[in-house]
């Protein structure tokens, strides 16, 4: 009999139960609905899975997205507030890149396709970026010229160097040059004691870094040296830094000397050893072998060797996409892996090489196996919108490493141009490209440039006479700066943890772990009918 007004039916069922006993029913089921982690991932049965091929099933929402922790870890040391990272590709992360994605509480990993100098440099003005006590100031003498304070401050981006007796830390503290004093002089000749300012607001050697910056906010001026009892200056802390802690809450920086987190990628070369010394010399804080398969004997020589020589210093290895792989650098200490290959949306490895492995196979198969050591996990390649990098931490990675979703925005070093089409795109290029092969920057010049560069040391191939791409070069579109767009894409987290009922990076692992986090496969269908189904629409990220 079909159903009236005041008679309804449901899938043909008319006797209901008490609803008030819905939640006590769900125990009825065998399992949860959906599948647990181990059984998506469960290779021999359902191969290996990229990130479109899988979704992660709601789960209930008890907080705001704003609650939500976006702490991770990215070494075994060092733990970040946003879990972004940018690939070290020359087309991404140079100095500016890894400087404003500290900022934003990720890290940037400067390339090395490059020369060591060149990349040594990059890593000196991040760290010299930001601080608390700028105990290695850059200080002049009242001999120097205004000519040369003005090349100084080209040099580093920033003004206001301290004057002393021998232009040297640790001697009489005479005056200090700001930029005001340089604007409007024309006489390039003229020394600096002729301008400097020479009423000073000091505080004395001992004093905290909070008491420091109250006598700085009170003074109202730019830099508060910090003497010793003879007036010689021992360091100096900076406005600038009093307003980047305002404006950058979350930035990855150091506890106690409150600079920038800087990391920078080398290769396995006996050269590279040379460069690392200058990184370290530097400031580095974390280094990444920079290999497409870093199982070899070359990592674990090099790994072992930093270990030895760097003990202090954190080292990630990479890239692996096996257990096999992981277990080879754990044993070697690594603090950090690097999980990808041929998955990045500029690389052609598994095309070409016929050897790589699905990203997210990938991610879940040696996060699970590095976990069990305390070693943190970088799923690097594959992500290219934010359920990517959701997927990517749901199945265990700590960290997400991204470039061509990075390479368009306003800090990587890639040339701006008009598309054919009339839009505003950016140069990207994997680093197994044939142009990023051949680049001679890393040479500095030398007649053999092919044995230094960053791209052919990767994929060993310095000794190749015929070079073998494992990359390609393109363009790819404008996104604005990455001051607007890690914050777009941390907010697109945050909103679906809170949809996955996950108030944490740690909650939403150990949910994945015991099963209480829930993923369905997705077929071809399902990710036809995810997508938009519109004649015509405009795709417009955030506002």
């Amino acid at each position: 009999m079909p159903a009236t007004n005041g008679h309804s039916a449901v899938n043909g069922h008319s006797n209901f139960l008490d609803h008030t006993k819905a939640l006590e029913l769900l125990n009825e089921y065998e399992s949860r609905d959906g599948l647990s982690i181990q059984e998506l991932m469960d290779t021999k049965t359902r191969g290996g899975l990229t990130y479109n091929d899988f979704l992660v099933l709601p789960g209930y929402i008890g907080f705001a997205a704003s609650e939500v922790s976006l702490d991770s870890p990215i070494t075994k040391n060092i733990t970040l507030k946003t879990p972004f990272v940018s690939s070290p590709m020359d087309t991404v992360t140079e100095h500016e890149m890894a400087i404003h994605m500290a900022l934003q509480g990720g890290l940037g990993v400067i390339h090395h396709n490059c020369s060591p100098d060149a990349q040594a440099e990059m890593v000196r003005k991040v760290k010299r970026y930001e601080n608390g006590f700028i105990n290695d100031p850059i200080v002049i003498s009242q001999s120097t010229t205004v000519g040369e304070a003005k090349a100084l401050k080209e040099k580093w981006g920033f003004g206001g160097f301290p004057v002393t007796a021998t232009g040297k830390l640790g001697s009489k503290l005479l005056g200090i040059v700001t930029n005001r004093d340089l604007q409007f002089e024309d006489d390039y000749s003229q020394t600096v004691d002729k301008v400097m300012v020479t009423e000073l607001t000091t505080a004395q050697s001992g004093v905290t870094l909070l008491e420091a910056n109250k006598i700085l906010a009170q003074s109202k001026k730019g830099k508060l040296p910090i003497v010793d009892q003879d007036f010689n200056l021992v360091s100096m802390i900076s406005r600038s830094d009093l307003t980047k802690n305002l404006y950058f809450p979350l930035a990855s920086k150091l506890p106690d000397s409150k600079q920038l987190i800087c990391a920078a990628s080398i290769g396995t070369r006996p050269e590279d050893r040379i460069r690392l010394q200058k990184l370290v010399d530097a400031g580095l804080d974390v280094v990444i072998l920079d290999s497409s398969q870093g199982h070899s004997m070359y990592q674990v020589e090099m790994l072992k060797w930093i270990k030895q020589e760097h003990p202090k210093l954190d080292v990630i290895g990479g890239n692996v996409v096996t257990r096999e792989q992981a277990a080879t650098l754990i044993a070697a200490g690594v603090d950090g892996l690097r999980i990808g290959m041929g998955s990045g949306s500029a690389c052609i490895t598994q095309e070409v090489m016929a050897v790589g492995r699905p990203q997210a196979a990938a991610v879940y198969s040696v996060s699970a196996f590095a976990a069990r050591f305390g070693v943190p996990c970088i799923a690097d390649g594959g992500v290219q919108n934010v359920g990517h990098i959701v997927k990517g931490l749901a199945l265990g990675a700590s960290t997400v490493m991204m470039g061509g979703l990075l390479a368009g925005t306003t800090e990587s070093p890639g040339t701006s141009f008009v598309s054919r089409e009339g839009k505003l795109v950016k140069a990207y290029r994997g680093m197994g490209s044939i142009d990023a092969m051949q680049d001679k920057k890393a040479g500095s010049g030398a007649k053999n440039s092919q044995a230094s560069n960053a791209g052919t040391a990767r994929y060993f191939s310095e000794g190749d006479s015929v070079l073998v791409a494992q990359g390609v070069s393109g363009s790819v579109a404008h996104r604005g700066s990455i001051n607007n767009f890690i914050p777009y894409l941390a907010a697109g987290l945050k909103h679906s943890m809170q949809d996955c009922g996950q108030k944490s990076l740690k909650q939403l692992h150990e949910s994945a772990t015991d099963g209480s986090l829930r993923f369905e496969i997705r077929t071809a269908s399902a990710q036809l009918e995810g997508n938009v189904n519109m004649e015509s629409y405009e795709k417009k990220l955030y506002a």
